[in-house]
């Protein structure tokens, strides 16, 4: 099988990767379906617990080789991994689109940050492990080390299928564990069983990385077993703030370690003094690159009035100039939403906020799958797109008459995902990023930021846990040794 540079193929039939073979579901599949033309893309194998029991099972055989496995031998296959993902940059744009409805722009990001996380992770392994610690206790030696969990349970989204995946088998592999990862029934190529493939042909031993994929609604079981098993140690999931909520109390019960990067209502603040036309285009890519689907776009941008009107009819203008259309275009910057369901809810949220008095100022219109990039302004506090993130193409606008009731207003919201503010006084802006309650703050750039080096992540309800190398922190534990030299006095 040899998905990734096969991309061009009508249709596959696709199986789990387990123990380091393909395998099929007693012929069980589902269809996904590209997002632009609704055709099937593929039939899929569908899993349950069977499936998962085996994965779980396979990770944990493979665990203890991997975990000693010298950093050299490591740090080779990542980057015979990296090599194959840059040989193959075409055909996984292709898939891409075809798969989830992306954009070249943003495949080819993905791929590149992809490629760049596992050159990084590559030189993990040579980092210091530990730590010497001094004791109050006379010729006792103590020192931390850090030693991987086991095995750690992956949750893969559809929206950044290609570079999140590569997130959430990539971190936990690099300091030592084992990956069940089971990918979203919208991408379970891009988002999983293309990294197997990938991993594979660079030689990954049998067992260290497993991929899992079910039909829609049937994911219950495959998490039963990641919670259930003594030997999941750590879930890593990447999604909505619902569904991680769920994921943490059953954690919790289950006294496992979880890593959650979840929603976000990310507002972009635009003072009085900023450059007026880069802060325009920071905020249209900001708000609606991969049609608004990036858990890091846009929501809400809060700017100073007395440059309120310009920014506005310059936002408009770019906005509505936008290119729409067919997704393996190289020219299309707007493709389609991932589903009907999705378009329903950004119409359904769009007409909720206008019957309550939001005017649209762009957009507000579809054409089959694609929905218009669009600006709403006068958005009431009732409406639902004024507190919680609209997964589209789909942005507010206000005018606030200072740098303080704009932050004020930028502040309030449950979610602390990411922010962005722009001024021509970075000493300023710098100053007031500190005020900012989220995980990511950008001066002078837009609300997405993405490098596999920075410690992305949330706070409050956008979950916890960060990427880079700071990912140590949620996948190994301290383990201290003490060695002492003389014979102890013990009270006992």
């Amino acid at each position: 099988m040899d998905i990734a540079s096969d991309a061009h193929s009508s249709s596959w039939r696709t199986t789990h990767y387990i123990d380091g073979a393909w395998a099929a579901s007693a012929g069980r599949t589902f269809p996904s379906f590209n997002p632009f033309d609704s055709s099937v893309f593929a039939e899929v194998s569908a899993g349950g617990r069977a499936e998962a029991e085996a994965a779980v099972a396979a990770a944990n055989a493979a665990f203890p080789a991997w975990a000693a496995m010298l950093p050299r031998d490591r740090q080779r296959l990542f980057f015979k991994a990296a090599d194959i993902i840059e040989v193959r940059t075409d055909a996984l744009v292709s898939l891409l689109a075809r798969e989830t409805g992306t954009g070249n722009a943003f495949a080819r990001f993905q791929l590149r940050w992809a490629s760049d996380l596992l050159r990084q992770a590559g030189g993990w392994g040579y980092r210091p492990v530990g730590e010497v610690l001094r004791s109050d206790t006379p010729d006792r030696f103590a020192m931390a080390t850090r030693k991987p969990l086991g095995v750690v349970a992956g949750f893969s989204p559809w929206n950044g299928a290609f570079s999140l995946a590569w997130r959430t088998v990539v971190l936990p592999m690099a300091f030592g564990n084992t990956v069940v990862l089971k990918p979203s029934e919208e991408a379970p190529i891009s988002a999983g069983l293309v990294l197997a493939e990938i991993f594979e042909e660079a030689g990954l031993p049998a067992g260290v990385l497993n991929v899992v994929t079910h039909a829609a609604g049937e994911a219950g079981p495959i998490a039963d077993v990641f919670f259930e098993s003594p030997a999941v140690r750590s879930i890593n999931f990447t999604g909505s703030s619902k569904t991680g909520r769920m994921l943490a109390e059953r954690a919790g019960r289950a006294l496992k370690r979880i890593v959650l990067e979840l929603g976000g209502y990310n507002p972009t603040v635009v003072l009085d003094d900023a450059d007026l036309d880069h802060a325009v285009d920071a905020t249209v890519f900001g708000s609606f690159f991969h049609q608004g689907q990036i858990c890091m776009n846009t929501r809400k941008i809060i700017v100073e009035r007395p440059i309120y009107d310009d920014f506005l009819r310059k936002m408009i203008a770019r906005t509505n100039s936008l290119i729409k259309g067919d997704p393996t275009d190289s020219k299309t910057v707007i493709g389609p939403l991932i589903n009907a369901t999705a378009m329903d809810a950004v119409k359904r949220t769009v007409g909720e906020a206008v019957s309550k008095g939001a005017t649209v100022l762009a957009g507000g219109t579809f054409d089959g799958p694609i929905y218009h990039p669009t600006i709403l302004a006068g958005v009431p506090q009732d409406a639902t797109i004024a507190t919680e993130e609209t997964f589209g193409p789909v942005v507010i606008i206000e005018a606030a008459d200072s740098a303080e009731e704009a932050l004020e207003r930028a502040l309030a919201t449950r979610y602390g995902l990411c922010a962005s503010l722009m001024t021509g006084n970075r000493n300023r802006g710098l100053n007031l990023a500190q005020k900012f309650d989220c995980g990511m703050i950008h001066v002078n750039g837009p609300s997405m930021v993405g490098e596999p080096a920075l410690p992305n992540g949330g706070v409050k309800d956008s979950g916890w846990g960060r990427s880079g190398y700071y990912a140590i922190e949620d996948f190994t534990e301290i383990r201290l040794t003490t060695l002492t030299n003389e014979r102890g006095l013990y009270p006992v």
